[in-house]
């Protein structure tokens, strides 16, 4: 039954999701996973907390133990090769410790260790609260390689205002030089034009121009790029091609997003699949 099996899938790498549950899954754990599935990677996850939410946003949040989070990556790390890891939605500042702890027993390379620093929905709701927002600081951003925030995030993590786009960069710069090794994205879905930036480890700085999509389909865009991010790095792709190529991706998946939902629908993240079965509409 098994003779066919190639080489190649039985070599299929593994990311690994730690974020929260999003029902809609148009973010969270189970839109990573559709981002590592268009990636031909094997996706894995730990969830840290629930949520009820919809396309019209987060009603509530609760957080699982971080006990039980702990126990959950080291069962799945002593079983399974990790290539890379992708950190959402940490809830608390416990929940931040146990992950920092756990990256430290890892021995993945840093630099396949992304964050998406998520710290209030877009409706404004905190899905961090202020101790883990100073644990991100002091205990987890020195143990990962890639950081992508947007311009609010940003802010919260250096402790100040952004007041423009010029103001970004050193921003970036100021973020870095608190946390040596750190490569920073700073998604600008709030800028017009939506240009990203890019602030390597090294100190190299690269603009990615961006276009405005007219669309309902934002929920999740930021989990979405990260998410891609860390497929490109795992392939093996180096830093400017990798963020060109995970905001490529985002785009092609916003543009070809279908309608679902009352409120800010998601991505369609399994866009490659459509074209393949031949699939053009909802």
């Amino acid at each position: 039954m098994f003779a066919n099996i190639t080489k190649k899938s039985a070599e299929r790498r593994v990311a690994l999701t730690i974020a929260g549950f999003d029902p809609s899954s148009g973010a969270g754990v189970t839109a990573d996973l559709k981002v590592f599935a268009a990636h031909q990677l094997y996706g894995i996850a730990a969830i840290t907390a629930l949520t009820v939410q919809s396309t019209q946003g987060v009603g509530r949040s609760q957080a699982v133990s971080p006990q039980f989070l702990s126990e959950t990556l080291e069962s799945l790390a002593a079983d399974i090769a990790i290539s890379g890891i992708k950190i959402g939605m940490l809830a608390t500042a416990e929940i931040v410790s146990a992950v920092a702890t756990f990256l430290v027993a890892s021995g993945i390379p840093r630099d396949r260790i992304v964050l998406d620093p998520i710290i209030r929905s877009s409706s404004g709701r905190a899905l961090l609260d202020s101790g883990g927002v100073d644990r991100l600081s002091s205990e987890l951003l020195s143990r990962i390689g890639w950081v992508t925030p947007n311009l609010d995030e940003l802010a919260e993590l250096i402790g100040r205002d952004i007041s423009d786009r010029d103001s970004i960069a050193v921003a970036a710069s100021e973020l870095g030089a608190s946390h040596p090794g750190l490569n920073i994205v700073v998604t600008g879905g709030h800028l017009d034009p939506p240009d990203d930036f890019l602030l390597i480890a090294d100190g190299a700085e690269h603009w990615f121009p961006g276009q405005k999509i007219e669309t309902s389909a934002t929920h999740g865009t930021g989990c979405t790029f990260s998410s891609a991010l860390l497929a490109q790095l795992i392939t093996g792709s180096a830093p400017v091609e990798a963020v060109a190529k995970a905001k490529e991706y985002v785009q092609a998946a916003m543009e070809r997003a279908y309608p679902l939902g009352k409120g800010r629908g998601p991505l369609n993240h399994l866009y490659r699949l459509d074209q393949s079965w031949g699939f053009s509409g909802p």
